[in-house]
């Protein structure tokens, strides 16, 4: 079914659906990976900003199919996708600049 015929029929349960999941998942993001940055970027800095990478590189291939595939709202696809990737690099930047700043120990042990 179209999401546009669902929106005409006014389905607020998923539209309540989706809102909640995409808190729960943004949520979930800040409070993971940049964390685990902040925390051990003495030990993994190189790492976890190639992985950033990689994900970007992926989050950009699945926003812009989705706004080839839905031309009616293709702008707002590009405008959200923008503005959390946007959002998600400069919190990743944020952890890892504050990790490297901070005399805390992290969570990992080097080996060698």
């Amino acid at each position: 079914m179209a999401l546009e015929k669902l929106a005409a029929g006014g389905s607020w349960g998923i539209a309540f659906l989706v809102s909640a999941g995409i808190v729960a998942e943004i949520v979930a993001k800040a409070c993971s990976s940049p964390q685990t940055t902040e925390l051990n970027a003495d030990t993994r800095a190189p790492t976890l900003m190639k992985w950033v990478h990689i994900g970007m590189a992926e989050a950009a291939v699945f926003v812009i199919a989705a706004a080839y595939l839905d031309k009616t709202h293709r702008v707002p696809i590009l405008l959200g996708g923008a503005a959390e990737a946007a959002i998600t690099y400069a919190e990743y930047l944020h952890g890892k600049q504050a990790g490297l700043q901070s005399a805390m120990p992290g969570t990992e042990v080097r080996y060698r």
